[in-house]
């Protein structure tokens, strides 16, 4: 097993001709950088005795990894890395990476989940296998890498904070455009951007957008009234039973709920929809006394932003709306109602 090495060789022969004597020995500066890639990798201690940091502590928060239906699992056991291919010298002398075998002892379980349907913690199989993963980059005697045949002290990476970011942006034509962005520690980006016609969509992994509220009907707001309910106030506003003056202060105002005729189930104006004079007609035939209409905005200055996302929006099911998520993040593997909630 190949080994950190603790310091840099001594074998040159230095002679001191200073008068005053030293006051303290010199340090191993390398040990800094030597010490944290020992600390990284472990490699001189048990797998099975290992601390829960650096590479094993990657392992472990991925595995063991399932599929939706539960028959299959993958769970890490322990890793190990080779020799190196080739020297420093040699690497540099290739333009090559001066790196070591990193390989893995994984642990395929298939579960027997037949009988009544439910989940059986019983093993049907046990699999446990090494692969070989990649080519680890690994540190020189003198503390430094060896990268495409260069040698840099350290590999630099751009790494963005995890949390929630706003930004703002002016359109040419004046107009403020806002965005937010929500990075987590470990899984998909997710961007919230707003466009010049007030429509705000989202973007996973910065894939295609797509609009909000198809993410909020994965989520389980599935109807456009539960969608609405979220972002405004409900206001009830009691319909007469003969035209009057107040019906002038309904049209153009956005119903809340669906109007349905009791009588027949018919559908007589939609929620999210505009009202009109010819909807508060049919309203008045059909027995209804109360309309459910939006008021204000929650939390923020009255828009109209979530009625004209919704209206963009052509999922009406929350399998539908998995679907489309499911589709954009892996095109060309069929959705299946287990995989798209997994």
């Amino acid at each position: 097993m190949i080994k950190v090495t603790d310091s840099v060789s001594t074998s040159a022969n230095r002679f001191d001709f200073s008068k005053l004597e030293s006051v303290m020995e010199i340090p191993n500066l390398l040990a800094v950088q030597l010490d944290s890639f020992r600390d990284f990798l472990q490699l001189d201690i048990d797998p099975e005795k290992r601390q829960r940091k650096g590479l094993q502590a990657v392992f472990q928060d991925i595995f063991p990894i399932s599929d939706a239906r539960g028959n299959f699992s993958l769970e890490f056991v322990s890793y190990k890395v080779g020799a190196p291919k080739y020297t420093v010298n040699e690497c540099q002398e290739r333009d090559l990476t001066y790196a070591v075998p990193l390989k893995a002892t994984l642990r395929l379980i298939v579960w027997d989940n037949s009988g009544d349907g439910e989940k059986q913690t019983k093993m049907k199989n046990v699999i446990e296998q090494e692969v070989y993963l990649g080519e680890l980059p690994f540190i020189t005697d003198g503390g430094t890498f060896v990268i495409n045949g260069a040698e840099r002290v350290i590999v630099s990476q751009l790494h963005r904070s995890p949390g929630v970011f706003f930004d703002e942006e002016i359109h040419p034509n004046g107009k403020r455009l806002f965005s937010a962005r929500i990075i987590p520690y470990r899984g998909s980006w997710v961007e919230f951007s707003l466009d010049i016609n007030d429509i705000m969509y989202v973007h996973i992994d910065r894939r295609r957008k797509i609009p909000v509220t198809i993410l909020l009907r994965a989520l389980g707001y599935v109807s456009d009234p539960e969608i609405l309910d979220l972002f405004y106030t409900i206001k009830e506003v009691k319909l007469t039973k003969n035209a009057s003056a107040r019906d002038e202060d309904l049209v153009g105002r956005i119903l809340a709920r669906d109007i349905i005729n009791k009588a027949d189930g018919e559908i007589v104006g939609e929620a999210n929809s505009d009202i009109t004079e010819d909807i508060i007609t049919e309203a008045r035939e059909a027995g209804v006394r109360e309309l459910a209409i939006l008021d204000k905005a929650r939390g923020v200055q009255d828009t109209d932003v979530m009625v004209k996302t919704l209206r963009k929006d052509r999922s009406k099911s929350q399998e539908e709306a998995l679907a489309k998520i499911y589709n954009l993040l892996r095109p060309g593997d069929p959705p299946s109602a287990e995989t798209t909630k997994g």
